[in-house]
């Protein structure tokens, strides 16, 4: 890409800033370091960052919290988010991504391994998709327009996460079809992405939650993983 990203660093420990900025800038990305919550959730609306590297464990305002009321937001949802933290725990893992969280990267972490996590959450963030997968898909009262990133239910909108809405749409797409988590994970976030089973299981209540009676429609195959059965059949 001829213009570099632009990239909100945010963290209280003022090495970590200093290590991530000095490898962000060798790559030519555009970096504002920050070092409260507060003052992230300012800038980030302001500037509308093209990725934010996010630590979980901030004074005041932690990251998750930032995280969650960004990705309520609707002008600031879209843009992706990478949690970087020493907590490596799975459930810490979990609620990042639960809460919308892109990527999740635990400290102590390679520069080199970071800068290439970087570059694929921009790439997926980026990337055009076939026409096919932007046309609005309707069944029976549930429509989804990925263009917008928006799904509705009976003419109501369903306030989603980004990665909820990947899920729908990839399993809306397909009906019928059985996924494996790992094939889910895999196309909502690209190959390789280090998430546990259970995150796929956790996004997949949620959205059933949130779409009330019409979550019936994503079903579990046990054993192998879910299935999206179209309803009007």
């Amino acid at each position: 890409m001829s213009i570099k990203a632009h990239i909100l660093v945010v963290d209280d420990e003022t090495d970590i800033l200093e290590l991530i900025k000095y490898n962000l800038t060798k790559e030519k990305y555009t970096v504002t370091c920050l070092t409260t919550g507060e003052e992230a959730i300012r800038v980030f609306r302001n500037e509308l960052p093209d990725l934010m590297i996010l630590d979980l464990m901030l004074p005041g305002m932690d990251g998750l919290e930032v995280c969650k009321i960004l990705k309520n937001d609707e002008r600031t949802l879209n843009v992706p988010i990478i949690m970087l933290s020493a907590k490596g725990d799975e459930s810490d893992i979990v609620v990042g991504l639960e809460l919308g969280a892109d990527d999740y990267i635990t400290k102590p972490f390679s520069p080199k391994i970071l800068l290439a996590r970087i570059k694929a959450v921009l790439q997926r963030s980026r990337k055009s998709t076939p026409s096919d997968e932007e046309s609005p898909l309707r069944i029976a009262g549930l429509s989804i327009f990925p263009e917008r990133h928006e799904v509705t239910l009976d003419g109501e909108q369903v306030n989603l996460t980004v990665t909820e809405f990947r899920i729908l749409h990839f399993l809306a797409r397909r009906p019928g079809w059985v996924f494996t988590r790992y094939q889910i994970v895999d196309a909502v976030r690209g190959e390789h992405y280090p998430v546990t089973e259970r995150s796929v299981d956790v996004h997949i209540v949620s959205l059933r939650k949130k779409l009330g009676d019409f979550g019936v429609a994503i079903e579990t195959v046990w054993g192998v993983g879910y299935r999206f059965h179209n309803t009007q059949d």
